[in-house]
C-alpha cells in the first residue's frame, strides 16, 4: 500500500471513529444527522451515501464529490462541524475541512457551509457546487498547479558552474484536447514503467488548458522510446534545457537523470514530470537543496473557457532550493586534468594549505574520484616517516646523522628491500628521506616509541573523524606494540591512507597547523531540515614549530636533491617527496608536497618511483602557467 492510500484509509477510519462526537455536540438531532451523514459519505469515499442526504440528483451529486477528489488529486479529506443554526425551516452548518494535496504538497484548510432545507420532513444538504466550496460556482471546477523550480547548479569557489547544460526530453499532454486521457495513460505507463493512476490523477488534476509535463526522458532513454512515444496520440515531446552534465571534477559534482519509476520511489514520490534525481557525487548527496521545491495553487477553472476563475489557496515553496557552492578552483583542477592527461592510471588531489580547502580532484579513468581519491585505501609507502619525524627529534636524532641505505634489512624480523639503493658513502638520514630509502628508514624503528608514532600521526589527521558530505578516509594505523610494527609503519606498510589524507598531511607542513578538509562552504549541510547545523568538524591542530622546520628541510631536499627533482618547476620553491608502495599486484608511487599554498598528493601506478612528481611537476607547471 502506498503512503497515499495509508494516508487515505487513515483519515476514513477517523472520521468513523468521530461521527458518535458529532452527533453528541450538535443540539438539533434530525439536522446533525444529515451533516454527519453527508460529510462522513464524503470524507470516506462513499459518495452514494453522502449523495443521498442532499436535496440534488444522487448520481449527479455523487459525480460531483468523486470528481473533487480527483480534480484536487487529494489523498483524504478530513471535517470537523463547528456549528449549527436553524431559522424555521432551513438550516446552516458551518464546518472545516482539511484537504490532503498528497505527498510533497502542502495541507489546504478552509471553512465551508451546508445550507439544509426539510424536504418532506427530512433534513437534506440544499446542493449546489458552493457546498464544495464557497466560491466554486456552476460550471466550474477544482485544479491544482504545480510548479516547480529548476533545478539549481553546483558552484566552484568563484561561482562558476561546475555543469553543462544537457538536453532532456519531456512528453507532455494537453488534457483537454485528449480523446480518452485513460488510453494514453495505458500506453504511457506500459512504455515507462510510471503507475497509470498516478499519470492520470497528473493529468485531470491539472488546468485542462495548459501543456501537462508527464514523464521526463534523457537523451539515450528517448532515443530508445521515440517511436513509441510519438506513436501516442496526444503526447507531444519537448527538448528541455537543464544544467546536468557535469564539468571536471565529473564524479565530484555527480550525474543527474530524470526521475524514474524507481527513484521516485525512493525520493517519497510523487514527483513531477521535469524533476531530476541526482545520481551520484555532490548532486545526489545535496538533492534536497537542489531541486524538489514546489509553488502549489488551488484554482477554480471555467469548464467551457477552460480559463482560470479564481486562486482559492497559493504556497510559496517551503523550502527554496539553492545552489551548492563548492571549493573547488576552475584553474587548479584544469592543471590537475591536464597533468594527468594520457599518463599512467593515477590521482591527484589539491588543497589549500592554509584553509584545508579542496581545490581539485583529478583521475584517470581507472579511478573514481570519490571512492579512490577521496576515500580510498591505500598503502602510504615512505610518506608515512613523515609522522615518525618528531618522536626522532625527541630521540635526540640529527638528520645529518650518518645512515646505511642497504639493499635488504631486517627490523624484528620483518623484512624490508630497497631496490637500486644510492652508492657511494652511507648517507644522510636527510638523504635516505629524500630518496625515501626504506631500509634506512625502517631501522629507526629501535629509535621511536610505537605509542608515540600514532600520536604523531593523530596531530597529522590520521584517523580523525572529520565530516565531508562525500565518502573520504582519513587514514588508519593501530597501534605499534613491537618494533616490526613500528618498522611497518615508518615504511607505510602497515598503514592506509588516501590521496586526500596526505594532501593535509602536505598542507599541515606547509602552513605549520593541520586542518580538516572543507568541499562545501554553503549550504553547511547536505540535510535541509538539519535543526543542529552540519556535524562538528576536528579541530586544527598546530604543529610542533621545530618537526615543522624540520620537515620543510627534509622536503625540501627531496625535491633539489631527492627522487622528486622531477616535482621542480618555477615560482616558489616546491617542496615534496616520494615514495613507492605495493597493494595486491599494483605497483604505486606517490609524491606528497606544495608549491606555495597549494599542497597536493599524487598516487599513480608505477614501478618507478619518480612517476608521481613527474606528475606533480606537470600540475604545478600548468598552475604557474595559469596565473
Amino acid at each position: 500500500m502506498t503512503g497515499k492510500a495509508r494516508r487515505t484509509v487513515a483519515a476514513a477510519l477517523a472520521l468513523a471513529a468521530t461521527a458518535p462526537m458529532l452527533s453528541a455536540c450538535l443540539e438539533e438531532p434530525s439536522a446533525h444527522e444529515a451533516v454527519r451523514d453527508f460529510l462522513v459519505g464524503w470524507q470516506t469515499g462513499d459518495y452514494a451515501a453522502a449523495a443521498r442526504r442532499t436535496d440534488g440528483d444522487e448520481k449527479a451529486v455523487s459525480k460531483a464529490l468523486e470528481d473533487a477528489k480527483i480534480q484536487l488529486d487529494a489523498a483524504s479529506f478530513r471535517f470537523q462541524v463547528k456549528g449549527i443554526r436553524r431559522t424555521g425551516d432551513q438550516s446552516e452548518a458551518d464546518f472545516a475541512a482539511e484537504v490532503d494535496l498528497g505527498e510533497n504538497n502542502p495541507l489546504w484548510e478552509y471553512t465551508g457551509k451546508l445550507p439544509l432545507q426539510l424536504v418532506d420532513g427530512h433534513w437534506k444538504v440544499h446542493w449546489s457546487p458552493s457546498v464544495l466550496h464557497p466560491e466554486l460556482r456552476e460550471g466550474q471546477r477544482f485544479a491544482v498547479d504545480v510548479i516547480p523550480e529548476g533545478r539549481k547548479p553546483i558552484l566552484d569557489r568563484n561561482g562558476d558552474p561546475l555543469q553543462q547544460e544537457a538536453t532532456l526530453y519531456v512528453a507532455n499532454v494537453v488534457p483537454a484536447t485528449l480523446k480518452d486521457d485513460v488510453a494514453v495513460c495505458e500506453q504511457l505507463s506500459k512504455i515507462t514503467g510510471f503507475p497509470q493512476d498516478r499519470l492520470l490523477s497528473r493529468i485531470r488534476s491539472a488546468r485542462p488548458n495548459v501543456q501537462v509535463p508527464l514523464v521526463t526522458f534523457g537523451r539515450a532513454k528517448y532515443a530508445q522510446l521515440r517511436d513509441q512515444l510519438t506513436a501516442i496520440q496526444g503526447i507531444t515531446i519537448s527538448p528541455q534545457k537543464q544544467p546536468v552534465a557535469p564539468d571536471s571534477p565529473a564524479q565530484i559534482v555527480g550525474t543527474v537523470t530524470a526521475v524514474t519509476p524507481e527513484s521516485e520511489q525512493q525520493l517519497g514520490g510523487p514527483q513531477r514530470a521535469g524533476d531530476t534525481v541526482g545520481r551520484s557525487g555532490l548532486q545526489k548527496a545535496y538533492q534536497e537543496h537542489l531541486t524538489g521545491s514546489t509553488e502549489t495553487r488551488v484554482i477554480t477553472v471555467d469548464l467551457k473557457t477552460k480559463e482560470q476563475v479564481a486562486e482559492l489557496r497559493k504556497w510559496r515553496p517551503s523550502r527554496p532550493t539553492s545552489p551548492v557552492r563548492t571549493t573547488i578552483d576552475g584553474p587548479t583542477q584544469k592543471a590537475a586534468d591536464s597533468a594527468l592527461f594520457a599518463g599512467t592510471p593515477g590521482m591527484l588531489v589539491a588543497v589549500q594549505a592554509s584553509t584545508g580547502e579542496v581545490r581539485a580532484v583529478g583521475s584517470t579513468k581507472e579511478y573514481n574520484q570519490e571512492k579512490d581519491a577521496l576515500a580510498g585505501r591505500f598503502p602510504a609507502g615512505t610518506t608515512f616517516s613523515i609522522m615518525s619525524v618528531e618522536a626522532l627529534l625527541k630521540a635526540q636524532v640529527s638528520t645529518k646523522q650518518k645512515l646505511a641505505c642497504p639493499v635488504d634489512r631486517s627490523v624484528g624480523g620483518a623484512r624490508f628491500h630497497q631496490a637500486n639503493p644510492p652508492g657511494g658513502t652511507a648517507p644522510t638520514l636527510q638523504g635516505d628521506f629524500a630518496n625515501g630509502c626504506v631500509t634506512a628508514l625502517a631501522a629507526l624503528a629501535r629509535r621511536i616509541d610505537g605509542a608515540e608514532l600514532a600520536a604523531s600521526a593523530a596531530k597529522f589527521g590520521i584517523d580523525s573523524r572529520w565530516t565531508l558530505p562525500l565518502k573520504s578516509f582519513s587514514g588508519s594505523l593501530k597501534l605499534p606494540k613491537t618494533d616490526a610494527a613500528t618498522a611497518r609503519a615508518i615504511a607505510g606498510q602497515n598503514v592506509s591512507v588516501s590521496p586526500l589524507s596526505m594532501a593535509l598531511v602536505a598542507g599541515a607542513i606547509s602552513s605549520g597547523t593541520w586542518r580538516p578538509p572543507v568541499l562545501v562552504t554553503d549550504p553547511q549541510s547536505p540535510d535541509p531540515s538539519a535543526e543542529a547545523g552540519p556535524p562538528k568538524a576536528p579541530d586544527p591542530i598546530k604543529i610542533d614549530e621545530r618537526t615543522v622546520a624540520t620537515l620543510r628541510t627534509l622536503m625540501r631536499a627531496g625535491v633539489t636533491t631527492g627522487s622528486a627533482r622531477s616535482a621542480a618547476t618555477p615560482g616558489d620553491p616546491v617542496h615534496g617527496i616520494t615514495a613507492v608502495a605495493t597493494q595486491g599486484r599494483k605497483s604505486l608511487a606517490w609524491f606528497v608536497g606544495w608549491q606555495g599554498d597549494i599542497a597536493v598528493a599524487v598516487l599513480t601506478e608505477s614501478t618507478d618511483s619518480t612517476a608521481g612528481a613527474n606528475i606533480a611537476g606537470r600540475f604545478f607547471q600548468s598552475l604557474h602557467a595559469g596565473m
